[in-house]
């Protein structure tokens, strides 16, 4: 049997796609966002987290939510990964527009839209740790 084949490209901006995949992590993580983002539990000192700051690295620094297409070969490496981010991205515009803007992160989260981010968080999150699959010969 022939393994699916997972066409994977090299990313040109490795570290980008570091922040990328850290930022996906915590929206794909109930327990962080209590921890870190609600209960201001840190896991080290000089460390700082909130649903801010991970909007702003997915939208505005590496802008991976706001044109995932473009974003294949910079930061995405498979059309897998880009389709995944057009969910969490359609997820999160929802909360995002549901929610008002200056509220504090625990708002977000108690939205009955929030579920669909995390979900969407933690499909996006499988893809971009997906390890690339080859066809071999079968099985």
């Amino acid at each position: 049997m022939e393994q699916a084949v997972t066409t994977r490209k090299a990313v040109n901006l490795p570290e980008m796609r570091a922040e990328v995949v850290s930022a996906v992590r915590a929206l794909a993580s109930p327990e962080h966002q209590q921890k870190v983002w609600i209960d201001r539990t840190y896991p080290h000192p000089d460390y700082y987290d909130d649903l801010t700051l991970n909007v702003h690295i997915l939208y505005d620094d590496t802008t991976v939510l706001a044109s995932p297409e473009a974003a294949l070969g910079n930061t995405l490496a498979s059309e897998q990964e880009v389709r995944a981010m057009e969910e969490l991205a359609r997820a999160l515009d929802a909360v995002l527009e549901d929610v008002s803007a200056d509220v504090p992160d625990a708002e977000f989260l108690r939205s009955p839209l929030w579920p669909l981010v995390v979900v969407a968080a933690q499909a996006a999150l499988a893809a971009l740790e997906e390890p690339e699959l080859h066809s071999g010969p079968p099985a």
